[in-house]
């Protein structure tokens, strides 16, 4: 039997946003004085919120659920009335909102004070998607495809912005439904550079590949969207949070497999993968 080959995408794993939340959070468990607490999941992986709350971090879905010490914003960001609300009631904030997604907020903040119609392609109800309705006044209306815009009013001058795990082919959807309807038309793309560049990664990966192991969150955006493209080239991809999940079944007759993972999964999560499926192989 040929060997089978374990290649890692050439972008992959925890993001610059992430690496930044994750040492803010570890270095707040260390000093702060009282309690710490995030606002909601810090990132959408929950191997990583297991081990900040064993580090003494722990999630509060609400500020108001905060009596005392420091309360820590996720990488998605919050409405800026949260913000507020904590320094009210006397708490320290850590604000860890990915840089990227501040530049969504400025962005949508602009556009919103020129006039124009703010329209956000994402997801409705995401924690990105809330704090960049928040940031704009409440105000946009978000869609995820185009064929929601069928049955709404747009006026003439109109700006966009998109949540920073979206992809390239989903905002030019939504901007090709939108520019014979308008006559101004300001497009602002927000998606972060490391989205794509791991979706392209992965893409590339899994048509060569036989069998492909995405790793991260299930509750995370852009790793279910890794696992969306990989499967459009690899018919046989998983998508795991912890590498006990992988089967020796998934490997049967596979001679080459790719591995990647969402931008809030932290390297050694690959590593770990990667020796379980060397371990299965050997076993075969």
């Amino acid at each position: 039997m040929t060997m089978a080959t374990i290649e890692v995408a050439r972008y992959a794993g925890a993001c610059y946003g992430v690496e930044r939340a994750l040492d803010m959070a570890y270095t707040a468990a260390k000093d702060a004085s009282g309690p710490v607490n995030t606002l909601g999941p810090l990132i959408h992986n929950p191997l990583v919120v297991q081990d900040l709350e064993r580090e003494g971090v722990s999630v509060v879905d609400d500020v108001e659920q905060a009596d005392s010490g420091t309360v820590i914003v996720r990488t998605h960001g919050v409405v800026p009335s949260v913000v507020d609300r904590a320094r009210e009631r006397g708490l320290a904030v850590v604000d860890a909102t990915c840089p990227y997604v501040k530049k969504v907020h400025h962005a949508a903040r602009r556009l919103v004070s020129e006039g124009f119609q703010l329209v956000i392609v994402g997801e409705a109800g995401h924690p990105e998607v809330e704090g960049i309705l928040g940031a704009a006044g409440g105000s946009a209306l978000v869609v995820q495809e185009a064929s929601e815009l069928e049955s709404v009013e747009l006026s003439r001058r109109v700006g966009v912005v998109v949540q920073t795990t979206q992809t390239a082919s989903a905002l030019s959807r939504v901007v090709a439904a939108i520019a014979p309807r308008v006559s101004e038309l300001h497009v602002v793309n927000t998606i972060c550079e490391a989205t794509s560049e791991r979706q392209q990664a992965a893409r590339e990966l899994a048509s060569s590949c036989d069998c492909m192991i995405v790793i991260g969150g299930k509750n995370s955006a852009n790793t279910c969207r890794l696992a969306q493209i990989c499967t459009e080239a690899c018919r046989n991809t998983h998508h795991i949070e912890d590498s006990d999940e992988m089967l020796s079944s998934w490997l049967e007759g596979v001679e080459h497999i790719g591995v990647t993972a969402g931008a809030s999964t932290p390297s050694s999560h690959i590593k770990r993968a990667c020796e379980r499926l060397q371990m299965l192989l050997d076993a075969r």
